[in-house]
């Protein structure tokens, strides 16, 4: 596997999580498959309120494509060779967004809880500095209350509640919160 550098970091690097070695890495366009197979292998629920829908096929070719337009840029981790988390920060294409991203972390359920999801965040936070960005956003149901505590933890704050804005599989609607995140000033 080729090093691959963005800005301050170097890629792949290897940490312990929950007792295993797990390499952190940046996503390529070869990596499209293991993504899909990724999303496949998580429960319905984990991927109810996504903004789009990563376990089809062309959902993730267009993913791919921003990852080669510099568009996104997802890190991921893997154990055993298998992936069990990524973390994603979209760019905004509106002007006058410019100087904000979204992320996006999704962890495999065994891995939950062990820190992961920081380590995700803090590399996503490490490049939407390193590209200039202020602000990063995340969206989530406002009963996704995991996702919630978890975004707290990492420093972001509700912005906005948007009732009725998302709606699931089964055409219920449900409220949207929006969080963002200052990373001007982080050091991490």
């Amino acid at each position: 596997m080729t090093s691959k550098r963005v800005s301050k970091r170097t890629y792949p690097w290897t940490t312990t999580v929950k007792g295993n070695e797990v390499t952190v890495r940046l996503m390529t366009p070869e990596d499209g498959e293991e993504l899909l197979g990724f999303a496949r292998s998580l429960p319905e629920r984990d991927l109810l309120f996504l903004s789009i829908d990563i376990a089809r096929p062309e959902v993730v070719e267009g993913w791919v494509r921003h990852i080669e337009e510099a568009r996104a840029f997802t890190v991921i981790a893997e154990a055993d060779g298998q992936l069990i988390g990524h973390g994603t920060l979209y760019l905004s294409e509106l002007t006058w967004t410019r100087h904000m991203g979204e992320i996006q972390l999704l962890i495999s359920r065994a891995y939950r809880g062990g820190g992961l999801g920081h380590l995700l965040a803090n590399e996503v936070f490490t490049i939407a500095q390193e590209l200039g960005l202020r602000k990063i956003i995340a969206r989530m149901a406002a009963d996704q209350k995991g996702a919630l505590q978890v975004f707290e933890r990492l420093g972001f704050k509700a912005e906005a509640l948007l009732a009725d804005f998302v709606i699931d599989r089964e055409g219920r609607t449900h409220d949207l919160i929006v969080m963002s995140h200052d990373v001007t000033g982080l050091t991490v």
